[in-house]
């Protein structure tokens, strides 16, 4: 993290946000473009120390983001006194929390706001709509959502694997990037883990001899297949990875959909469904491992 002794005093933060939703609108609400009218604006009114924060490709919904926490960082520590966005959605679509900085953190700091095309300006006193934007705004991103996740289910339902990324052992095919195929090298290694445990040896054994037999552990096996940084430590097996594979019915074949949820668009964190409300679809993709193993290992 920069120190803020490498940050001027009296900052004119020019502060810039657009998330996945909102690029699909076009280019009024890409980075470029508000980082052009910020600009412009903080020159033809005079404002010192102009600074740009920026975060691309994060929701309004979350304020956990980088470049909105550094700038918070520094007004913190008294080094800025103004703050600039194109409009209130940029700041954020939690109506809550965007009325905690404007009325609350800013005015506490007397942090100077301004929302250029809601002519929003707090050193020219209160706009009486600017909580219906905030509110508004959160409505937005309170439908988006809903709308993403009926199209989630819609693909659960039907089968679709949810999850971004098959599981080690697979790949997904180069012809067909909704359809997982087997990843032989690694899928061997799953195979010999399965063995490992019908033969008796538990999570910590097992991790213990594939870290002794120098196997690249899942993110090292990664790395090396795609090109990447390999990691510190290539061959350390943990136990709780060679649980989290014995315990996926994926290798035998099938999709699970709906193994997590969350409980509001607001959170981040995903909660573990119960198992009656999984969607499995069996034979959506080779078997990496019988069924009939599948289910032993999962008796001991």
């Amino acid at each position: 993290m920069t120190t803020t002794n490498n940050y001027p005093d009296n900052i004119t933060a020019l502060y810039a946000r657009l998330s996945q939703e909102d690029a699909l609108d076009g280019e009024s609400n890409s980075i470029a473009n508000q980082k052009k009218i910020l600009l412009k604006y903080a020159k033809d009114n005079g404002f010192s120390n102009p600074i740009f924060f920026i975060d691309d490709g994060v929701s309004g919904v979350t304020f956990d983001r980088p470049g909105w926490n550094e700038m918070i960082r520094l007004a913190e520590a008294g080094k800025v006194t103004t703050v600039i966005v194109k409009d209130m959605s940029r700041m954020g679509r939690d109506y809550l929390k965007v009325g905690y900085y404007t009325e609350s953190f800013f005015a506490e700091r007397d942090i100077r706001y301004i929302a250029i095309n809601d002519g929003v300006d707090s050193d020219k006193g209160d706009n009486e709509f600017t909580p219906f934007r905030n509110l508004f705004n959160d409505f937005y991103a309170r439908d988006t959502s809903k709308k993403i996740r009926a199209v989630m289910r819609a693909k659960g339902n039907a089968g679709e694997h949810l999850c971004t990324n098959p599981p080690y052992g697979y790949m997904k095919s180069p012809d067909n990037k909704k359809q997982w195929i087997v990843d032989e090298e690694a899928a061997a290694v799953v195979k010999r883990i399965f063995d490992l445990c019908v033969a008796g040896k538990g999570p910590m054994q097992i991790a213990k001899i594939l870290t002794a037999d120098k196997v690249l552990t899942v993110k090292a096996y990664y790395a090396k297949r795609d090109g990447k940084t390999m990691p510190d430590n290539l061959y350390r097996w943990d136990y709780k990875s060679i649980s989290g594979i014995l315990e996926r019915p994926e290798y035998t074949g099938c999709t699970v959909n709906f193994k997590t949820y969350s409980k509001s668009h607001k959170l981040k964190k995903r909660l573990q469904n119960t198992p009656e409300n999984y969607r499995i679809f069996p034979n959506t993709q080779s078997a990496v491992i019988e069924e009939k193993v599948f289910e032993r290992v999962q008796g001991l």
